[in-house]
């Protein structure tokens, strides 16, 4: 446990005190939000807001994550430095749209092309990496079935190891870009992204640390246990982005005094993806993380429908938060409000989790 306070402190204390040094350096440079002309007319008085400020968060998490590391003693293993990979590629992917926005001030960055191909590099090369390189039990930290609550019995294996692996890059990328479409969407209004992401990863701190107390390698049968690799590990990085994500909070909230940018909302959602994968809980993240499935949900909604209607709406405009706001709800409002369903939506994919370790006993 105290591994698990040092990630949190450290990371909340850096990216809390670090956040308003790095709006100094983002003010003096002029790296100002773009925002869309299509949007909520009320957000052009967010124009020039400093962006980027999913940097903080993703130096704060790894400066946290490996300081507890070493005041503890604790050995980085290959899970949790999987999901710092993803973490950090997905940044930099990120972190180099907010930078061509901000230089050529537009609100298009890279090219849909050359996103999707450093979003698949980073991708590729991380499922790669997962379903090889067992532990002593012989766990990879990814696995060839799909998981629900653990893993079930839809093996991507099913022709062949060769096959498998293919399969599973296909799964672990899909993965990954629908976890980082539906972060990026939900960033939206100030704070709203910010806080259901620490709701979100603060459940990837319980369920790997729950696995870590009921591994099969102490003992008992299967469905009493699980065959997660390094969850201690995984549990620690989950820990310092809850850290980072708060104190990045303190400064996101409304009136935002920073915006986490593609930066942070692509790091987020790959760590999600990444936490979903090497903890064997897949499809559960879905449940976790409903907020951001309803958000992305509303967007397809709209989009299919306006395509399949000839240019009617379902909604005033999606994503959904935008929705209530053209409705007259207050930017906070919905934020309070979506900050509470998502904690519905953590409580109710932390208690299937239990409940089936419950029942399978």
């Amino acid at each position: 446990m105290l591994n698990l306070l040092f990630a949190v402190v450290i990371a909340l204390a850096i990216s809390l005190f670090g956040t308003p040094l790095f709006i100094r350096f983002l003010v003096a440079k002029q790296f100002g939000q773009f925002i869309r002309q299509d949007g909520p007319t009320a957000h052009y008085t967010k124009r020039g807001t400093p962006t980027m400020g999913g940097v903080v968060i993703i130096l704060a998490a790894l400066v946290g994550y490996f300081v507890s590391c070493l005041a503890t003693g604790h050995r980085p293993y290959l899970s949790g430095l999987l999901v710092l990979f993803l973490f950090v590629g997905m940044g930099l992917v990120g972190f180099l749209d907010d930078f061509i926005k901000i230089r050529r001030q537009r609100s298009l960055g890279l090219r849909p092309s050359w996103k999707f191909l450093g979003q698949g590099a980073v991708g590729v090369a991380f499922a790669v990496l997962a379903i090889n390189f067992p532990g002593p039990q012989g766990w990879t930290p990814g696995s060839f079935r799909i998981s629900l609550l653990r893993d079930t019995s839809i093996d991507l294996s099913w022709a062949g190891r060769g096959l498998g692996i293919v399969l599973f890059v296909i799964w672990a990328n899909f993965l990954i870009t629908a976890w980082t479409n539906a972060v990026n969407l939900t960033d939206g209004l100030d704070g709203l992204a910010t806080g259901v992401s620490a709701m979100t990863f603060a459940a990837y701190v319980l369920v790997p640390l729950w696995a870590t107390n009921h591994l099969c390698s102490a003992g008992g049968a299967i469905g009493h246990c699980y065959q997660i690799r390094d969850p201690l590990d995984v549990a620690m990085v989950s820990a310092a982005i809850v850290g980072a994500c708060l104190g990045f909070l303190w400064w996101n909230a409304s009136p935002a005094k920073i915006f986490m940018g593609d930066t942070g909302a692509l790091a987020l959602g790959g760590a999600y993806a990444g936490l979903s994968i090497v903890t064997r809980t897949e499809l559960l993240a879905a449940v976790i993380g409903g907020l951001f499935v309803l958000v992305v949900g509303s967007d397809i909604i709209q989009i299919g429908w306006f395509k399949l209607s000839g240019g009617k709406r379902v909604f005033k405009m999606a994503p959904l938060h935008h929705h209530f706001e053209l409705s007259g709800w207050g930017e906070v409002t919905i934020v309070m409000r979506f900050w509470l369903i998502s904690a519905l939506f953590v409580g109710a994919g932390v208690a299937l989790f239990y409940a089936e370790w419950v029942v399978a006993r």
